[in-house]
C-alpha cells in the first residue's frame, strides 16, 4: 500500500523547523521510480520512495532545491475523518 499525503519538514543549519507542507501524490514517477508527490501550488514537488527516502525537485528555474527536509507520513482521509474509533 503506498501512502497519498506526506509533511515535509524543511529544518535549517541547526536543525530547528522552518517550514512545513503537505504534498499529495501524482499520477507521475520520478527518475528513481518512485511517486512524484507536489503541494496544492505545485511549487514544491519531490519523489518520495516506499522507504521514506526523499528527493526534492527543482519546479522552476532558479530555485535551489533544499537538502534538510524530512518526510512524516499522514493518516488517509477516510482514516482521518472518523473511524468510528474513539479519540
Amino acid at each position: 500500500m503506498s501512502i497519498s499525503r506526506y509533511e515535509l519538514v524543511f529544518t535549517d543549519a541547526t536543525g530547528a523547523t522552518r517550514d512545513v507542507v503537505v504534498v499529495e501524490r501524482t499520477m507521475y514517477k520520478g527518475s528513481g521510480g518512485h511517486p512524484i508527490y507536489t503541494d496544492a501550488t505545485g511549487i514544491i514537488r519531490a519523489e518520495i520512495s516506499d522507504r521514506g527516502e526523499i528527493r526534492v525537485m527543482p519546479s522552476g528555474g532558479h530555485q535551489d532545491p533544499a537538502h534538510a527536509v524530512r518526510v512524516r507520513p499522514l493518516p488517509e482521509a477516510e482514516d482521518a475523518e472518523g473511524s468510528g474509533a474513539p479519540s
